[in-house]
C-alpha cells in the first residue's frame, strides 16, 4: 500500500481513538443503527448514481492504485534508453521476451515486435492511456461521491433519533442519552468522509495524474524509438519529464 495513504489513515485514526479515550469510555460511541444508515445507506445511495458495474470497477481501482507503486520517472528514462540502444544495434526482435518495469511499455514492445507501423503503435497506446484515465476518473467520482453523501446521510440519521426522541418525552433522563445516539450518525457521516472518501478520491487523481505522466513519457519514448533517434536524444527528449534540478543532461552541460 502507498505509504502515505497508511500513514495518514492511521494517524488520523490514532488521533480519534486516543481523543475518545482520554475523554470518555468508548462505548458510547459504538451504535450499531447509526453506521448502518450512514455506511449502508451511503454506498446505496452512490450506487443508484452509477450502475454496478461502475461501482464495482471503482473499488477495484481503488485497491490497485494503493498497492501498487509506479516506478520513478528516473528509472522509466533509463529503461527506455536501454531498450532505444537494444533496437538500434540488434533490431526490435530482440526485445521479445525481454522483461520490462510496467504492462504499458510491455504492450508497446510488443506492437514493436510485432511489426506494427508507428501510428498503429501510437493509436493503441493512446487509446490504453485515455481509456485507463478514464477507470481512474470514475473510481475517483464515485469516492467523492462517497464522501458528499455521508454527512448528509448522517444528518438524516441524526434526524430520525430526534423524532423517535421528542415522540418519547415523559422520560427527561432519558433525552440526553437519545440526544447522544442521534448524532452519533453526524459523527459517522463526517469522519467516513472526510477520513476515507475523500482521500481516496483525491489519491485517485493523484494516481491518475502520475500514471498519464508514465504512459505519455512512454508512448514519446516509443515513438522515437520506432524513429531510429539517437539514444542520447531521446534521454535529452524525455528528460523533459523531470523538474530541471534532477536533469541529468542539464546538469552535464553547465558542468
Amino acid at each position: 500500500m502507498d505509504i502515505a495513504t497508511l500513514i495518514g489513515l492511521i494517524g488520523a485514526i490514532l488521533l480519534i481513538g486516543t481523543s475518545i479515550l482520554i475523554g470518555a469510555s468508548p462505548l458510547i460511541f459504538l451504535n450499531l443503527p447509526s453506521l448502518l444508515i450512514v455506511l449502508g445507506g451511503s454506498l446505496f445511495v452512490v450506487l443508484a448514481k452509477f450502475n454496478l458495474h461502475q461501482f464495482l470497477s471503482a473499488m477495484r481501482v481503488a485497491v490497485h492504485a494503493f498497492r501498487f507503486s509506479l516506478p520513478s520517472t528516473e528509472s522509466l528514462i533509463a529503461e527506455a534508453i536501454d531498450i532505444a540502444g537494444v533496437v538500434r544495434k540488434e533490431g526490435a526482435l530482440k526485445l521479445e521476451d525481454r522483461e520490462t518495469s510496467t504492462a504499458f511499455l510491455a504492450q508497446g514492445i510488443q506492437l514493436m515486435v510485432d511489426g506494427q507501423s508507428q501510428d498503429i503503435v501510437q493509436a493503441v497506446l493512446e487509446k490504453e492511456r485515455r481509456l485507463s484515465l478514464e477507470r481512474h476518473q470514475q473510481g475517483a467520482r464515485i469516492f467523492a461521491a462517497l464522501g458528499d453523501v455521508s454527512p448528509a446521510m448522517g444528518m438524516i440519521g441524526t434526524l430520525i433519533g430526534l423524532v423517535q426522541m421528542l415522540s418519547n418525552m415523559e422520560d427527561p433522563q432519558s433525552i440526553g442519552p437519545a440526544m447522544a445516539v442521534a448524532l452519533l450518525t453526524t459523527l459517522y457521516g463526517a469522519m467516513l468522509s472526510t477520513m476515507v472518501f475523500l482521500p481516496i478520491a483525491d489519491k485517485l487523481n493523484l494516481r491518475m495524474n502520475e500514471e498519464a505522466q508514465m504512459q505519455a513519457l512512454l508512448i514519446d519514448a516509443i515513438g522515437e524509438i520506432q524513429n531510429g533517434t539517437n539514444p542520447r536524444v531521446i534521454e535529452q527528449l524525455l528528460e523533459s519529464y523531470l523538474p530541471g534540478d534532477r536533469r541529468k543532461s542539464t546538469t552535464q552541460a553547465t558542468a
